[in-house]
């Protein structure tokens, strides 16, 4: 199995003030700022990149440019998920051919398929690359539960090698474990801290996107150190943070977010809007109470 571990931020696509176009200079400059704080790898081009509302060309953009400017420092997902299997595998190709360490694939988000349906869809993007697939169990937002009796018929599949679990029940990273064997690794989505006590080996965080270093030394306190009280105290620092950054406001807080501490990111695209009211007062507080800074 690849070595691919520790704290993956889910990154943001930053776009020019008119949100109509994508802002490499940003997006490098924020790539550089991610690898220095600490951060261990990225997933561009995932929910929190707003992938739906990219098109084909902008999503190979914003890949390449992440790619390109890690240059090997860290490895790099792309967000290669789609309704149509014969689309992801193309997603999933040119991921490969920019030079991506793997490809975090959420299972169609409108179809509902079934369990066979899963099965073949994976399986056949496990068959058309030669790079890890990591599943993306989210359920509120693809309507689709891997329970883990599936994850594990899903690592049967060549490459289908590592899971984002973004359920509120940390259980669920002990029994894939349980299930999977070795065929399995399991980053939490959410719940990263509990996800670790439970065995998983790495966290796919949105809060790292403003935190990087805090949320990498997670990761370093409860798998690398195992020092629970200094886990437990870093966990009471961002807390915060993982409460802003969740629901609805995952995108919209984290922009604001990035904004108030000194890198402008642009809007998100419609149909979601600017966090305003109280979002935008909790937004401020949170930045302000944290002392979160760029650079």
């Amino acid at each position: 199995m690849a070595t691919l571990r520790g704290t993956y931020t889910v990154t943001i696509t930053p776009f020019t003030a008119d949100g109509r176009r994508v802002e490499t200079s940003v997006l490098k400059d924020f790539v550089d700022w991610q690898i220095e704080q600490g951060a261990h790898g990225l997933i561009p081009v995932a929910s929190t990149g707003e992938f739906l509302s990219l098109t084909d060309d902008e999503r190979r953009e914003v890949a390449r440019t992440v790619i390109e400017q890690s240059s090997g420092r860290v490895p790099v997902l792309v967000g290669a998920g789609a309704e149509n299997t014969w689309d992801v595998v193309r997603y999933s190709r040119e991921a490969e051919d920019l030079g991506a360490d793997g490809v975090l694939i959420i299972p169609p988000f409108y179809s509902t398929p079934t369990n066979d349906e899963v099965y073949r869809h994976y399986s056949t993007i496990g068959e058309a690359i030669s790079i890890p697939v990591m599943l993306y169990n989210n359920p509120a937002t693809s309507n689709i539960d891997m329970q883990p009796a599936l994850v594990a018929h899903l690592s049967e599949i060549d490459n289908v090698s590592f899971i984002k679990e973004s359920t509120l029940d940390p259980t669920r990273v002990r029994d894939i474990i349980r299930l999977s064997g070795d065929r399995m690794a399991v980053f939490g989505g959410i719940m990263g801290y509990e996800s670790f006590l439970n065995g998983a080996i790495g966290w796919t965080a949105v809060g790292c996107n403003l935190m990087p270093s805090a949320f990498s030394d997670m990761y370093r306190h409860c798998v690398e150190s195992v020092d629970l009280d200094a886990a437990k105290n870093l966990y009471k620092r961002i807390v915060p943070v993982i409460e802003l950054v969740g629901q609805h406001r995952y995108v919209s807080a984290t922009k604001k977010a990035l904004d108030l501490m000194g890198l402008p990111v642009g809007p998100p695209r419609p149909p979601r809007l600017p966090v305003s009211g109280e979002d935008q007062a909790w937004t401020e507080r949170v930045v302000r109470d944290l002392e979160l800074t760029f650079r």
